[in-house]
């Protein structure tokens, strides 16, 4: 009613009021578009890179989107069909015999015509292209990477090391948010400034622990059991969003005869699920994009890498930006499908610092 008021005063229709307010919402939604489309078109980029045949590359004149040269047949032979002007027209020919300073075409469309002769360097003609994609870059790295191979030994790793993470940081939240610990605070202080200790730092003598101590090089030995810990950062949200639930739960299900063990699988975790859930997908996604300790100890055993590094070995030994990419977006697939399918549990409800985010 204020903004009628005002345009009413200033002597502006109620019309001219609605075209701002259109013009307004039109402006935002174009700049979110815009925003949008930047911030996709790596992605787009990595798909059409991906959806390339090896020779599209090689040719500075071909378009951007996934395409095949165009070919004719002669004699059994196969020869490029390039644009070549010709009596001020652009011609498609095929280019059959050529040399530094001319070049011999047929005409697709007559070939009983002839040869036609051109005088200049075919090197500057363009060659003529039609979408095509080709997943032969997928099936080549799925093939000579081993991918189900690796894909089993990162979900292995993944699952085990998710029961561990799990126990682990749910018994410390718990015990953090339920329980009068002395020095408690300062604990928990203590396990959130943890957080901030690059992993660099401690990659040397974890290395030596692992290796030389308990002999662990070439086996997932490194990769699961520190999960078995608890994680800071696991550990830190679910204890507030532990936090966020009443106590006179506790004190109902007490009354009731129900132990710490029994408010806990009946009263905590019920509702914590979107919390417990969130928790579970950051680490599988971390497990499965994790390179660093996978290249640290897995490097001698080609048998039991990961996706994540066995993709890395082979672009590095076969580097091509197609592979590149089709690499990439096979080590993304899993992730995605996994997000998708639990979408509606990841960050839902999920209590934070007291207040719903």
């Amino acid at each position: 009613m204020k903004n009628f008021s005002f345009f009413r005063n200033t002597g502006a229709s109620t019309l001219t009021f609605r075209m701002w307010q259109f013009t307004g919402s039109a402006i935002i939604n174009l700049v979110i578009f815009a925003l949008l489309a930047a911030y996709l078109s790596p992605l787009v980029y990595m798909v059409a890179t991906a959806l390339k045949e090896k020779k599209q590359f090689s040719d500075s004149s071909a378009p951007l989107y996934p395409a095949q040269q165009v070919e004719f047949e002669v004699e059994g032979k196969r020869y490029p069909v390039m644009l070549v002007p010709i009596n001020d027209e652009i011609r498609e020919l095929a280019m059959v015999n050529r040399s530094r300073i001319d070049a011999e075409f047929i005409d697709p469309a007559n070939p009983e015509a002839g040869l036609i002769h051109w005088d200049g360097n075919w090197r500057q003609l363009k060659h003529v292209y039609i979408p095509k994609a080709t997943f032969d870059n997928f099936t080549t790295l799925w093939v000579n990477a081993k991918f189900p191979l690796t894909v089993k030994n990162t979900l292995i790793i993944a699952i085990i090391s998710e029961v561990g993470v799990l126990l682990a940081s749910i018994a410390v939240a718990y015990g953090f948010s339920r329980f009068r610990i002395p020095g408690g605070k300062w604990l928990f202080l203590l396990l959130i400034a943890t957080i901030l200790i690059p992993q660099s730092i401690t990659l040397v003598p974890t290395y030596f622990v692992y290796v030389r101590v308990f002999e662990w090089n070439g086996t997932w030995f490194p990769l699961i059991v520190p999960h078995f810990f608890g994680n800071a950062i696991y550990i830190f949200l679910l204890r507030q969003n532990f936090k966020s639930i009443p106590r006179d739960l506790d004190e109902a299900a007490m009354l009731d005869g129900a132990g710490p063990l029994r408010i806990l699988f009946s009263i905590i975790l019920p509702q914590a699920i979107p919390a417990v859930a969130t928790v579970a997908l950051l680490h599988f996604f971390y497990t499965w994009n994790e390179l660093r300790l996978a290249s640290l100890y897995l490097g001698i055993v080609p048998n039991l890498r990961t996706v994540s590094f066995n993709v890395q070995t082979y672009q590095t030994l076969a580097f091509t930006p197609e592979t590149l990419q089709a690499g990439a977006l096979l080590v993304m697939i899993v992730p995605v499908l996994v997000l998708f399918v639990f979408q509606r549990f990841f960050m839902q409800d999920m209590v934070v610092t007291g207040m719903e985010k």
